[in-house]
């Protein structure tokens, strides 16, 4: 399969993208889908028919059907940790049973999904904590996905949010916690501790500072924990009604859809968390019944891999025309990076063909004036994924997203049809510039064009439509993942630095490097030590 690509790969670095369009006046309508409420164009890349059936026929051979089949089953297909991939069942909405290992794991869901929701409603309605101060403000403390992705949920749906203000923390830096606090009322400020095991080094750290500056064992009244260490939740003086847990078929980047997700939940309430999920089921249904050429997650996926694997481009560029959705490229640097950012394959040999994209990315039109330069007269491709609302919800501000809107279309046609040298000499002749000044500055304004680029149409952000785009992105992952051979489930490349810091913490105190420390991280350590005296 992969010969028959590179082939193809090699018949595509000859032609012009914008020359597909001549040859095929059905060629937006064709390489273009619409699934409920959703376009997904890709008609701006360099994938024709027979590369699309290529690629289709990678992933049929790759046993993605069966796959998908087994994640939806329940089967452990994270094999390295020997765990199922369920956090699809944590936005599943269907009176029905799964019985994983002799659980019934969505009766679990739905039990801590309606605790959830009785404790977001008391909050909201100022029934909770019951003092006789509401609460105004909530500070999440987490990272990795028990931070990015509430955090970009809330931003995405603010428009929705009709509950506390929200904060927060993640960075062990000390600033992170000392600026989020500035300016709380401590007594109407509700803390949420977001670790699934509880021992999230980053995290409790934090979770001491803020109990501390919240008053100590007198606030612990106003945490609550998002942990399955029951346990440890209440060492730390939590009580088990304030703590909802998840299992270790979850991972962090895949958990907003469960208690991880109870920020977003108080932030919009119960109603309009359930829509986000609702959205996210539908586009489970179309997943896993779409037929591969009408589905949207394996078609992304496979642009991805004909972008990546077979054309070579190492990066790709999210870019939401949406400010709201600000967050989003950093959330999917994590789902994608932490995911498929692997060098092995399932069996344990290397990987022939690099996996995983360097995954980057800034809302529009913000980002035109940072990196587009690159993006458009850089050496390197880097192919570009625009989404865009049709409307947004400041009607009295139209004018301003028609020209959001407008932006974002200009650009992927900037990148399609880019500027010859002939169209930008007549541009300076016009403007009476001639001669060798001419000859110079033509090169400069030229544009190859040429450049790949994708886009994702919406009626507007609501929660059911962010609830499609990021189960979208989820299962492109997986699909990516599957074609890779890799398992996409795993996330081993983060434990080493772990292992190491908590080595070099009591090296901080003075009590020297740890042993078999190198050279320079010695130097380093002693120089920063030497600084402090």
């Amino acid at each position: 399969m992969w010969t028959e690509l590179d082939a193809l790969r090699e018949g595509a670095a000859s032609r012009q993208i914008a020359a597909l369009f001549e040859t095929d006046e059905s060629r937006a309508q064709d390489f273009s889908l619409k699934t409920d409420g959703l376009l997904f164009d890709y008609s701006k890349t360099s994938i024709d028919g027979a590369a699309k059936a290529a690629l289709i026929r990678l992933a049929e051979a790759s046993g993605v059907v069966a796959k998908r089949t087994a994640m939806f089953a329940g089967e452990k297909i994270n094999v390295t940790e020997d765990r199922s991939v369920l956090h699809t069942t944590l936005r599943n909405l269907d009176d029905e049973a799964l019985v994983v290992d002799g659980q019934d794991v969505l009766s679990e869901v739905r039990e801590t999904r309606v605790r959830m929701a009785k404790l977001a409603s008391a909050v909201r309605d100022g029934s909770f904590p019951g003092n006789g101060k509401r609460i105004t403000d909530v500070v999440n403390i987490g990272i990795g996905g028990s931070d990015l992705g509430p955090l970009m949920a809330v931003m995405a749906l603010e428009p929705y949010a009709d509950g506390p203000k929200f904060h927060f923390i993640s960075n062990v830096d000390g600033a992170d916690a000392t600026d989020t606090l500035a300016g709380l009322d401590l007594e109407s400020t509700l803390v949420i501790v977001a670790s699934k095991t509880f021992t999230t080094q980053e995290t409790l750290m934090n979770a001491r500072t803020v109990l501390s500056w919240a008053g100590g064992e007198d606030a612990l009244g106003r945490f609550v924990a998002i942990s399955s260490a029951v346990d440890k939740c209440a060492e730390f003086g939590i009580s088990a009604e304030r703590v909802f847990g998840f299992e270790d078929w979850v991972g962090g980047r895949y958990s907003v859809w469960g208690p991880i997700g109870f920020s977003l939940m108080l932030a919009i309430g119960p109603k309009s968390f359930e829509s986000f999920l609702e959205g996210g089921q539908a586009m489970d249904h179309h997943f896993r019944d779409a037929p591969f050429e009408e589905n949207l997650p394996v078609l992304l996926a496979l642009v991805g891999i004909w972008n990546q694997q077979v054309c070579g481009h190492a990066t790709r560029a999210v870019l939401p025309y949406e400010q709201r959705l600000a967050r989003l490229p950093a959330y999917l640097q994590q789902l994608e990076m932490e995911s498929n950012g692997k060098g092995v394959a399932l069996d344990g040999s290397k990987l022939d063909r690099v996996a995983g994209p360097v995954v980057w990315g800034e809302p529009g039109t913000n980002g035109q004036h940072a990196f587009y330069q690159l993006i458009h007269q850089g050496q390197q491709v880097v192919p570009c994924e625009f989404m865009v609302g049709s409307e947004g919800h400041e009607p009295a501000l139209g004018e301003h997203h028609r020209a959001l809107v407008a932006n974002c279309l200009a650009q992927s046609e900037a990148l399609l049809k880019g500027r010859t040298e002939a169209e930008a000499r007549a541009q300076l002749e016009a403007k009476g510039v001639s001669g060798a000044k001419l000859d110079q500055l033509a090169k400069h304004r030229m544009f190859e064009g040429n450049r790949p680029s994708t886009t994702l149409v919406y009626p507007s952000l609501t929660p059911y439509v962010l609830g499609q785009i990021v189960a979208m992105y989820e299962h492109r992952v997986f699909v990516e993942g599957v074609i890779y051979g890799i398992n996409s489930y795993d996330q081993w490349g983060v434990e080493l630095g772990k292992e190491l810091a908590n080595g070099l913490v009591p090296a901080m105190e003075g009590k020297g490097a740890p042993e078999g420390s190198s050279a320079s991280t010695v130097a380093l350590l002693n120089h920063i030590l030497s600084l402090r005296d």
